[in-house]
């Protein structure tokens, strides 16, 4: 009786202090209840429209995660059978059949394989580079310093533009010694007593000007000085061609001995091609061929270039023989050390001419799909080359009269390879 008198008291006392807690915590709400109510009409009619308006929002996104839990909407689709089959040939060709499915015309279209000649091309992958017989290189002719340098590298220059002031002591030597004997013929010429000595002095005042020219100056220096009477501290160094500064070899005050090169010049619409032939193309090259120059910087222009030269022997690096073209840059499009692709014409064949969309290329194979039936296709390896970036010759697998899918051979060759899996 001891045990049960303790056990109902200790329950009575449990109910007396969960009833506390529960008087406690309703008396919390409704203070925090009045709060909240409080605050809630405190707050501007625009913002206790908008707090409704996100209350309505999340009960109907809250409802909507209800719904879902108890909904199964993963039911299982019935997939109708299909009866696709593929024969795989000994050669490698596939057949695919395709009972009761319609290609869509839009998207898989077919045209019937011809035979047609077209050019047999020789590809040729090389570089651009200047013209070096066009290029000129300016050397000091005279020991001197650069006092001041009027075209940097990439500069266009035209001919007579200045290019480098030099001083030279030489070329101020010259200069006094052209005057010199400039003078002296004039005081001949005067004197028709001295007539005899008059060949002399002219013979000596044309060794100044060559002397002159020579160092550097032209023949408008020449006329110059004759003119003024007055020498040049400096030598202004002219460009003999028109086109751009490609390297220069010096800076402002630098000292420069006779013959060290300073700039030199080329002309950017005068290039070379310079091709590798490798060796069991050899045979099919000569010296004045064309070849149509092709780059990925201008995919839709055709580039001519002749060929001027072919190396005597095979770089042994690359066993390939060299070989240089003229190439034709008007508009100077073309930039030296570009990396193009010439093409060849060596012979004609005849083939079956089709888009690159035709063309199925899987690791280093080509492969056409052609229909043989209503619902029957056919994919097999084809052999052929580029023509053009645009269409495919195929010498090799393909006949007249074939009907042969141009476009949409992707998509179809995925189901090709769903069946074969």
């Amino acid at each position: 009786m001891v045990l049960k008198d303790k056990l109902i008291h200790l329950y009575k006392r449990a109910i007396a202090e969960v009833q506390k807690l529960r008087d406690k915590l309703s008396a919390r709400i409704a203070a925090n209840t009045n709060e909240i109510h409080r605050s809630y009409w405190a707050l501007p009619p625009e913002t206790r429209a908008r707090l409704r308006l996100v209350i309505i929002c999340t009960s109907i996104l809250m409802l909507g995660i209800v719904i879902g839990l108890f909904v199964n909407v993963n039911r299982p689709v019935k997939l109708e059978k299909s009866d696709k089959v593929l024969k795989v040939e000994s050669t490698g060709a596939m057949e695919l059949k395709l009972p009761g499915v319609e290609l869509n015309p839009n998207i898989y279209v077919f045209q019937d394989a011809t035979l047609v000649t077209v050019p047999v091309e020789l590809k040729v992958p090389g570089r651009l580079a200047f013209n070096a017989e066009k290029s000129k290189v300016l050397s000091a002719r005279a020991p001197g310093r650069v006092e001041r340098i009027y075209a940097f590298d990439g500069a266009a220059v035209e001919v007579g533009s200045p290019v480098i002031e030099l001083y030279s002591p030489e070329f101020i030597s010259a200069q006094q010694e052209y005057l010199l004997s400039s003078k002296t013929a004039k005081v001949l010429e005067s004197n028709k007593t001295m007539s005899d000595l008059l060949g002399d002095a002219q013979i000596t005042q044309q060794a100044a000007a060559n002397r002159m020219r020579n160092l550097g100056a032209g023949d408008g220096d020449i006329k110059a000085l004759e003119k003024s009477g007055k020498t040049q501290t400096n030598l202004i160094m002219r460009s003999p061609l028109q086109g751009v500064v490609v390297k220069r070899a010096v800076e402002p005050g630098s000292i420069v001995n006779a013959g060290d090169v300073l700039v030199t010049l080329a002309n950017p619409k005068e290039l070379w091609f310079l091709g590798n032939i490798f060796e069991q193309d050899i045979r099919k090259i000569q010296k004045g061929q064309t070849m149509i120059l092709r780059t990925e910087s201008y995919p839709d222009k055709e580039f001519v270039a002749t060929a001027n030269y072919i190396a005597p022997t095979i770089d042994p690096e690359t066993h390939a023989l060299l070989i240089r073209c003229d190439v034709e840059n008007p508009d100077g499009l073309l930039r030296p050390d570009m990396y193009v692709s010439a093409r060849l014409k060596t012979a004609e064949a005849e083939a079956v001419v089709v888009p690159q969309s035709a063309i199925v290329r899987v690791r280093e194979m080509r492969y056409a799909i052609i229909k043989i039936g209503k619902d029957s296709y056919r994919r097999f390896a084809v052999k052929g080359y580029d023509l053009d970036g645009k269409r495919f010759a195929v010498t090799e697998g393909l006949e007249p009269g074939m009907k042969v899918l141009t476009d949409g051979a992707v998509l179809l060759n995925d189901r090709f390879a769903k069946q074969e899996e």
